[in-house]
């Protein structure tokens, strides 16, 4: 969530904080971020885990990185998110900041204290940066809501951690939440 503030940020200003801060650039402003719970540390985690095995199996040249991993949407606007997983095919979007350029595929595991960051501010500046399919993992509810945003309107669909979920940047992907070991980390 925003805390007030007076200032405008520049993207320059917001690289030169400290790196333990965590936080985003939305349009000048910066939303400060609590640490991510453990069950969304384990499903990040074996999230990466399927995404990189895949594409390591088929030798693709997508990469995968999980937070923290600074994305600049467009160069020209003060805008830096921190997605929790992303997965860039153009490796010359990829700067020694992070990224400067639209991933093709973001995956939030979504906080309850701030939905409305996820399900709204992310979900539209995704969507107006050329983001291919966005994902919203629900850990409490055991839901993923998937969004493919190629054909320039949000299409959702829902799933459940019990299905087998395609993903829709690659031919013969799906993840299957249920196949996750999450211990004892599940609500």
């Amino acid at each position: 969530m925003p805390l007030p503030q007076e200032k405008y940020y520049t993207t320059e200003e917001f690289y030169a904080m400290p790196e333990d801060i965590r936080a985003e650039l939305v349009n000048g402003e910066i939303v400060y971020m609590a640490a991510p719970s453990r069950l969304h540390q384990e499903i990040s985690h074996e999230l990466m885990f399927a995404i990189t095995g895949y594409i390591k199996e088929k030798g693709g040249k997508c990469r995968v990185f999980a937070a923290p991993f600074n994305v600049q949407l467009k160069e020209n606007e003060d805008v830096v998110l921190e997605p929790d997983i992303c997965v860039i095919c153009d490796t010359d979007k990829l700067t020694k900041r992070g990224c400067i350029g639209a991933p093709d595929w973001v995956i939030e595991i979504a906080s309850p204290s701030n939905p409305s960051h996820d399900y709204i501010t992310k979900l539209n500046l995704y969507n107006s940066a050329g983001v291919h399919e966005y994902w919203i993992v629900e850990p409490i509810n055991e839901t993923v809501y998937v969004y493919d945003m190629d054909g320039g309107e949000l299409p959702l669909k829902t799933y459940s951690f019990r299905d087998a979920i395609k993903v829709g940047i690659y031919e013969n992907l799906s993840i299957n939440f249920s196949s996750f070991d999450l211990g004892d980390a599940a609500p």
